[in-house]
């Protein structure tokens, strides 16, 4: 393991980062026909799940909050991200003629939010859209004509301030022959708004609040190792990480005030800034493997990062030419007397996850089995995120199988 935690790599760099507005608080949302009438908006449609969209608590709050500007309400996005419902939610949108998509709810809801967006810029068929995803994985992005998109996240996965959309595809659609995922990512799908309201988070069920709480988390955790790593984002990330520790840590107590909420929601807006910039980002190889095993397996993209974080970061903790910074970590953390700032590290890392209530082995996970993780390794290997991880690191799919067995 490198010991060294200098700034060194950190000396020159570039940060573009153009977020949308941040509105924060308890019952925020009840200024969104103000913010909308700020970004000269009128119509908007709001995109959702079905559970979502028949919880009084959250989408009253939302359509009453938007007033004369609410168009309609699209409670049809699940968390596969289907191709075709965004084809679906681009047809209500044109029916309701609407100008603006608000999205409620978690990151599949976004997702799909921002190729609604994409599609209704483009003058393609359904089918030649279609046809390109199956070749490239992708949606080309028109250069004007993007559907503005005001978020207002449910969760705590941390993908709301972000120009980048997960997108999948599947033959009963009519779409595509085969089971497909890619997705779209430019600057101008990040949202032009992001409203933060505790009262909102309070009502997701715990299970799904914990599996996304380690999501978002590990975006501070991978922000600070990253290649691209800068003296913005680590401030951000830092200052989030400690948010986090402190709302994990109620939450684990059984605490559930407004001021938890509120306390784990400022992490999450921390730990996400900066995060998603111009051609680049700071998710890494955690969030690789969150992929390949959510991917294999079907899992919650949370609940596989809990299981795996602690020995991932072990991992690169031992690489001898990688500094994966565990120092700045350690301080982030609260464990910076410890002698090894590495294993502190995971062990607070695994401490926190345990206060949320998350399994820690991969065995207990349904329906994941051992005798697969050779192709769930060469699949985090080919992820997209791996070209984020620390400087050094030239991981082998051995190594990356070795993990998995760790965490078996």
């Amino acid at each position: 393991m490198s010991t060294s935690d200098s700034s060194d790599r950190l000396a020159s760099f570039r940060f573009e980062y153009h977020p949308g507005t941040i509105r924060f608080g308890a019952d925020c949302v009840g200024d969104l026909e103000t913010e909308l009438e700020r970004l000269g908006l009128e119509r908007a449609l709001v995109v959702c799940g079905s559970t979502v969209g028949s919880t009084p608590e959250v989408i009253d709050r939302v359509t009453d909050g938007l007033g004369d500007r609410l168009a309609g309400v699209f409670d049809e996005t699940t968390p596969d991200k289907r191709l075709g419902t965004a084809f679906d939610g681009l047809d209500r949108l044109e029916e309701e003629a609407a100008d603006v998509v608000v999205s409620l709810g978690g990151g599949s809801s976004l997702d799909v939010a921002k190729v609604v967006s994409v599609l209704a810029a483009s003058d393609r068929s359904r089918m030649q859209v279609a046809e390109e995803f199956a070749e490239t994985g992708t949606i080309t992005v028109p250069d004007e004509g993007l559907m503005p998109i005001v978020a207002i996240p449910t969760t705590l996965a941390g993908a709301d301030l972000s120009m980048g959309a997960g997108i999948t595809a599947a033959p009963d659609s009519g779409l595509v022959d085969d089971e497909l995922g890619g997705g779209v990512s430019d600057p101008g799908l990040m949202p032009a708004a992001a409203f933060y309201d505790p009262e909102l988070v309070a009502t997701t069920p715990e299970s799904v609040l914990a599996g996304s709480a380690m999501n978002g988390f590990d975006k501070g955790i991978e922000t600070i190792y990253a290649a691209n790593a800068t003296p913005v984002t680590d401030a951000t990330a830092r200052h989030g990480l400690e948010k986090l520790e402190d709302g994990f840590r109620a939450f684990g107590r059984g605490d559930r005030d407004r001021e938890v909420f509120e306390t784990l929601l400022e992490g999450v807006v921390l730990v996400q800034y900066g995060i998603s910039r111009p051609d680049e980002s700071t998710l890494s190889i955690v969030h690789a493997f969150g992929h390949g095993l959510r991917d294999a397996y079907d899992l919650q993209q949370g609940v596989a990062h809990a299981v795996v974080v602690p020995h991932v970061l072990r991992y690169l903790f031992e690489q001898e030419d990688v500094d994966a910074r565990a120092g700045v970590l350690a301080n982030a953390l609260g464990v910076s007397e410890a002698a090894d700032h590495g294993a502190a590290v995971v062990d607070r890392v695994a401490e926190l996850r345990d206060d949320l209530g998350l399994p820690f082995r991969l065995r207990d996970l349904e329906p994941v089995e051992d005798d697969e993780f050779a192709d769930v390794a060469e699949a985090i290997l080919a992820d997209g995120f791996m070209a984020n991880a620390p400087p050094g690191l030239d991981p082998t799919v051995e190594e990356i199988e070795g993990v998995l067995e760790e965490a078996w």
